[in-house]
């Protein structure tokens, strides 16, 4: 009997203090700096208005007022650090061959259509801006505006050489980097741990753990950002009709543990933002915000700008 009172007031305790902590986090932890706040995200610089991740793109993005440009990065064979989401230049290039083989002055130019990954049977057909651009033009072109880079590839010289033109800039203050690949991170964190890090994939599924564990309130968190796709958007970039059962319900599983209000919550409250992606389509706007998402990612900043100013959503 004493056993079970014991266990059971230990349990109760326990849960009483991790929802406490849960609503009021600060309690235990410094709530982390906001070096920048992104709202109004764009993908690849937008890539349903302008061809991807091209300086036309970012231009549009910024003029527009886009708080963050989101972006990818490769190294090309005489170690200039690019622009780029493909390694492999046949889909956008129509060229088989990899960054890490050519020169940059030997990169070909941009197809002049490209089809839009995240919006299902879209064409984005681009104008005169077919290059694939340096790191190092953004930076120079849009020297106060966020940039939110994913290290393509486990390449020591590209984190080192990222590292060195974001201190280069003096952009430590307005920039995020990341992988999917806990390794890379890990790696980004001890080249530079000035910059913020996003939470790589194991790391947003042992964050989910801890979530739902209780012990998420206890435990310290090195990541300032947390970028994750809805995955409720599965629906409307595949046809319906093509998805099995089993991945109807392995994405619908997905979307109710990843898209949890408390979880947001408790994050923002700790200084951790939240941005989901790639968001295309008002509803999916909507969603995102009311569930608390600091920012959404988009490849059509103009629809999610529009947006935004009807809902009295401030861009910064």
């Amino acid at each position: 009997m004493c056993a079970a009172v014991y266990i059971l007031s230990t349990v109760t305790g326990y849960v009483l203090t991790s929802a406490l902590l849960l609503k009021c986090p600060t309690l235990v932890h410094r709530k982390k700096r906001e070096r920048f706040l992104g709202r109004h995200i764009s993908h690849r610089g937008g890539a349903g208005e302008n061809l991807e991740n091209t300086m036309a793109a970012f231009k549009h993005a910024v003029d527009l007022g886009t708080d963050m440009l989101e972006l990818d990065c490769h190294l090309t064979k005489d170690e200039q650090v690019v622009v780029s989401h493909d390694h492999n230049l046949q889909r956008v290039c129509g060229r088989n061959a990899n960054i890490s083989e050519l020169a940059y002055a030997e990169l070909p130019p941009y197809f002049c259509r490209l089809g839009v990954t995240f919006q299902r049977g879209c064409f984005c057909n681009g104008g005169d801006d077919k290059r694939i651009p340096l790191l190092q033009e953004v930076f120079e072109a849009f020297p106060n505006t966020a940039v939110n880079i994913d290290i393509k590839i486990n390449n020591d010289t590209l984190i080192r050489k990222v590292s060195e033109l974001v201190v280069q800039y003096d952009r430590e203050h307005l920039t995020v980097w990341g992988n999917s690949s806990n390794q890379v991170v890990k790696k980004c964190y001890k080249e530079n741990p000035q910059i913020p890090v996003l939470f790589s994939l194991p790391r947003v599924l042992q964050l989910l753990g801890l979530f739902y564990s209780g012990l998420l309130p206890f435990v310290p968190l090195k990541e300032q950002f947390l970028e994750i796709p809805m995955p409720s958007i599965i629906n409307k970039l595949k046809d319906p009709n093509s998805l099995t059962r089993s991945q109807r319900v392995i994405a619908w599983l997905a979307d109710r543990l990843l898209m949890r209000k408390a979880l947001f919550q408790h994050l923002t409250a700790r200084g951790i933002q939240v941005y989901i992606w790639v968001l295309n389509e008002d509803e999916d706007f909507q969603r995102a915000f009311d569930l608390g998402a600091t920012g959404v990612m988009t490849d059509f900043p103009t629809r999610l700008r529009d947006f935004m100013n009807r809902k009295a959503i401030s861009l910064l």
